[in-house]
């Protein structure tokens, strides 16, 4: 009898037991949904877009999605939203570019001079990388967006200074 007292009292503990942790994994999922979304993880709507920086031609929207591009070092992921037509003249950057198209068609073409029949055409999912100092210009084919990371900082040097919007 004693055997079979100490089976019932372990079954009683072992469902207390079980009932806590129901309790707790549900406490728990409540606070999570409660909570606001964490800043290193976002749906295409929580993207935080905004102006983009004067270095950059005039209607296009910047987010930061991790690091900082204006850091002197460090990792750094930024998205462009891009209308379509619109173009970033010829300028080549001081550390490596990682590209890839989100949405949309991305043209770019190599060199020191904007010419569209030189371009190549990257739809949603392409990725390309510019190694340093590669010459390079763009143009949206209808709204894209485009993802960039790589190391901070980010500079735009242009061929020509005449197309730098920052000294207009």
């Amino acid at each position: 009898m004693a055997s079979k007292q100490f089976q019932l009292e372990k079954i009683t503990l072992e469902g207390s037991k079980v009932k806590k942790t129901i309790l707790a994994v549900l406490t728990l999922a409540a606070v999570v949904a409660a909570s606001p979304a964490p800043h290193n993880a976002f749906t295409p709507d929580t993207v935080p877009y905004g102006p983009a920086p004067a270095f950059i031609p005039a209607g296009a929207q910047l987010a930061v999605l991790e690091g900082d591009p204006t850091a002197s070092s460090g990792d750094f992921t930024i998205r462009l939203k891009l209308p379509d037509g619109y173009k970033i003249p010829p300028h080549w950057h001081p550390t490596r570019e990682n590209v890839t198209v989100i949405s949309g068609t991305f043209k770019v073409g190599m060199g020191d001079t904007f010419d569209e029949s030189k371009m190549n055409a990257f739809p949603a999912g392409s990725f390309a990388y510019l190694d340093p100092e590669m010459h390079h210009y763009a143009k949206a084919q209808g709204p894209v967006v485009v993802q960039v990371h790589g190391m901070s900082p980010v500079q735009f040097n242009y061929i020509n200074p005449k197309d730098d919007p920052a000294r207009k």
